[in-house]
C-alpha cells in the first residue's frame, strides 16, 4: 500500500540560515544552494574576507538578504558570539551548517600539543560552540531548526598524519548523535554531512574541475564538486528531511567502500608517509 506523503505547511520551510566558513570551497556552495531555495543567509570567514563578500553577492542573486561576518574559532567561547549577532541581523536562525575547519598533516608522535589542540578548537569546539547557540535561538524561537555539520570520511575512518583532525571529526560526529537526542523534542534534527575528496582550495584543487581528476581509488573515478555536498546539505534544510536526525550522510563517490579492497591494492609501503 502506498502513504502519499504530507505536504509541508508553510511555516515548516526554512527563511534563514548560518554558514560558517562560507568564502570558500564546500561552505560557499552551501550559502549558494540555501541562498537558491529562498534562504536569507549569514556568512562568515576566518580571513578571506573578499571572497566572503564574493558568497554574499552570489547569494544576493537569488534576491535573498546575505550578511558577512569573520569569525576566528580559534578566539573560543566568545567567537561564537556571531551566531548571535548574524541570528539578529536576520530575524532569526533556522538553519546552521558548521562548515569552517581546519586540517593537519603531520605524524600524531611528532605534534606539539598547540598544533592538536588547535584543530580540536577549530574543528570541534567551535561546532559545539555554534550549536549550542544556535539551539539556544531555534529553541526560544518554537519554530524548530536544522542543524548541520560538515565532518568527514575521517569521521568514521582514519588516516595516517590528521590524528587531531580525525578525533575532531569522530568526536562532532558523536556530538550530531547527542544533540539529535537532546533536541528532538524541540522539533529540530540535527545531522552530518560526510565528504570524501571534494575538489575544492582546501584539498589544493582551487577551481579544479572534478571530471578532469583522475583518481582510480574511488568507484566513480573522480573527486567530488563541492555543490554536490551543497546539494546533501540543502536536502537536509528541507522539510522533507523532516524525519532524518542523528545521521551522517557520507558524499564520496564510494571511496568508504573500498577498505580492504584499497588496503590489500598498494604496491609498497609509501602509505605510511603523511
Amino acid at each position: 500500500m502506498a502513504f502519499p506523503a504530507p505536504l509541508p505547511a508553510d511555516t515548516d520551510r526554512p527563511r534563514t540560515a548560518i554558514v560558517t566558513g562560507a568564502d570558500s570551497g564546500i561552505g560557499r556552495a552551501v550559502a549558494v544552494a540555501l541562498a537558491g531555495g529562498g534562504l536569507d543567509v549569514g556568512i562568515t570567514y576566518h580571513s578571506d574576507g573578499q571572497g566572503a563578500e564574493d558568497t554574499a553577492a552570489e547569494a544576493r542573486e537569488a534576491g535573498v538578504t546575505a550578511v558577512v561576518r569573520q569569525l576566528d574559532l580559534t578566539e573560543l567561547p566568545g567567537a561564537a558570539e556571531v551566531v548571535d549577532d548574524l541570528a539578529g541581523k536576520l530575524g532569526g536562525v533556522d538553519v546552521l551548517v558548521n562548515c569552517a575547519g581546519t586540517g593537519s598533516r603531520e605524524p600524531a608522535v611528532d605534534m606539539d600539543f598547540a598544533s592538536w589542540r588547535q584543530v580540536l578548537e577549530v574543528d570541534l569546539d567551535g561546532v559545539f560552540l555554534c550549536a549550542q547557540r544556535a539551539a539556544r535561538r531555534m529553541i526560544d524561537a518554537g519554530r524548530g531548526g536544522r542543524i548541520i555539520t560538515i565532518t568527514s570520511v575521517h569521521e568514521h575512518v582514519p588516516r595516517v598524519g590528521a590524528a587531531p583532525y580525525c578525533a575532531a571529526k569522530a568526536g562532532a560526529g558523536a556530538l550530531t548523535q547527542v544533540l539529535a537526542l537532546e533536541l528532538a523534542e524541540h522539533g529540530i534534527t540535527v545531522n552530518s554531512v560526510a565528504p570524501g575528496e571534494i575538489s575544492t582550495p582546501m584539498t589544493g584543487q582551487t577551481d579544479a574541475d572534478p571530471r578532469e581528476q583522475d583518481r582510480p581509488g574511488i568507484p566513480l573515478g573522480r573527486p567530488g564538486h563541492a555543490r554536490e555536498v551543497a546539494a546533501a546539505v540543502a536536502f537536509l534544510a528541507t522539510p522533507a528531511a523532516g524525519y532524518i536526525t542523528g545521521a551522517s550522510l557520507v558524499v564520496d563517490g564510494g571511496l568508504m567502500l573500498m577498505g580492504a579492497q584499497a588496503g590489500t591494492a598498494f604496491p609498497d609501503q609509501s602509505w605510511r608517509t603523511p
